[in-house]
């Protein structure tokens, strides 16, 4: 019985579809050569828009297919097999869509959306800052209300996707000094080339072609159109995008993941040493059997949270248990599937060698693994009190 045989019969076309439309129309080659030359995957986002992929969760009143996280997983899954960041340029622009789709005015939501769903527009969001990582309500970022546009301040860093051409960047920022430290924090949405700010693409390990930078904002101003839900409201709508957006991310680790076993998998049975396969040395089969339990645990857990999301409950620990899990599967079979390729998991054309330094990232980037385990202890700690 294979993971196919959990989903509807719609389901398992749409994962047919959608697996297709990657090796026919993306292929692990286009992913590889942007990874090397670190450059921006415009041709493949631009084939995301046009097949109507990113505006799959968008409502259709609003032009989108209205379709589910469980088909979004399906979708981000195959998505990352050739690589999380191809899928991360595609999801965190979807996810950041749907903070217009939850807390945008109709005036927003008829600005963005539709040059969103044609792909001239896409979308990415800046937490992070050098203070305020893990504890992003830290956020010391200052906005400050001068007329009809906020005046902005301060440094945003590990901003994926932000200097995307036509992107669009929901920042963090503090609004109120004087607030409690969650209830200062607003959200604003702004185009990537305003006057006074600066955006430096960082050489990352990984990451290399949908790109993360630092944002300098030197008295930027911003519209005051651009603030998304009202001021304060920054928190909520912020915990609620990364709980969306890390099963998207978990999905496309499982991805990865699968195909670092396939490809280890297909390597073992084709190298051949003292006369025989490597795949019938049981050291490796072994390794190989470990590395398809933890893909398989993965995937079970990642649509489990997008089943809950799906059924109205956006469950913390049980979105963190996937992304932890999917993060360090991906980071662990990587790892194992260098050591069965040996020299040629070194190499570029190899493959694996990217599918390992994007395991590194995982378990760093949309909250680390520290932080899922915070989150999960909690809700047992919550639990465990009478």
């Amino acid at each position: 019985m294979t993971f196919s045989d959990f989903l509807t019969d719609e389901q398992q076309v749409w994962r047919g579809a959608c697996h297709r439309f990657m090796d026919e129309q993306i292929g692990r080659e286009y992913v590889r050569e942007c990874d090397m030359e670190r450059r921006y995957y415009s041709e493949g986002y631009a084939k995301l828009a046009a097949a109507g992929y990113i505006g799959l969760l968008i409502p259709e009143e609003h032009g989108g297919s209205g379709g589910s996280n469980v088909a979004y997983a399906v979708l981000c899954e195959a998505m990352g097999k050739y690589g999380v960041d191809f899928a991360i340029a595609a999801c965190v622009s979807t996810f950041s869509a749907m903070n217009l789709i939850h807390y945008g005015t109709p005036d927003q939501v008829t600005a963005y959306i539709p040059r969103f769903l044609d792909g001239s527009v896409s979308f990415c969001v800046a937490i992070s800052e050098p203070e305020a990582g893990s504890d992003a309500a830290a956020t010391s970022t200052r906005a400050v209300r001068k007329g009809d546009h906020y005046v902005l301040t301060g440094l945003k860093q590990w901003c994926s996707g932000s200097s995307a051409p036509g992107a669009h960047i929901f920042a963090l920022v503090r609004t109120d000094r004087e607030a409690e430290k969650h209830a200062g924090l607003s959200v604003l949405l702004l185009a990537n080339n305003l006057p006074g700010m600066e955006l430096r693409k960082l050489k990352t390990l990984a990451r290399r072609a949908t790109g993360t930078n630092q944002i300098f904002f030197d008295g930027t101003r911003v519209p005051a159109t651009g603030l998304i839900g009202a001021e304060g409201q920054g928190w909520e709508i912020i915990t609620r995008h990364l709980l969306l957006e890390r099963i998207a991310i978990a999905a496309s680790y499982v991805g990865c993941a699968q195909q670092a076993v396939d490809d280890a998998c297909g390597y073992a049975l084709e190298r051949r040493q003292f006369g025989r396969p490597v795949f019938e040395f049981q050291a490796l089969s072994h390794m190989l059997a470990d590395m398809q339990t933890k893909v398989d645990a993965a995937r079970l857990l990642v649509y489990r949270a997008a089943a809950m999301a799906d059924a109205g409950s956006l469950a913390a620990p049980e979105v963190a248990m996937a992304k932890l899990f999917a993060s360090e599967a991906l980071q662990a079979v990587s790892r194992d599937g260098v050591q069965i390729m040996g020299g040629a998991g070194m190499l570029p054309e190899a493959d694996m060698e990217r599918y390992f330094r994007e395991g590194m990232q995982s378990t760093i980037g949309g909250g680390t693994s520290q932080i899922q385990r915070n989150i999960i202890a909690r809700s047992l700690g919550r639990r465990a009190r009478p």
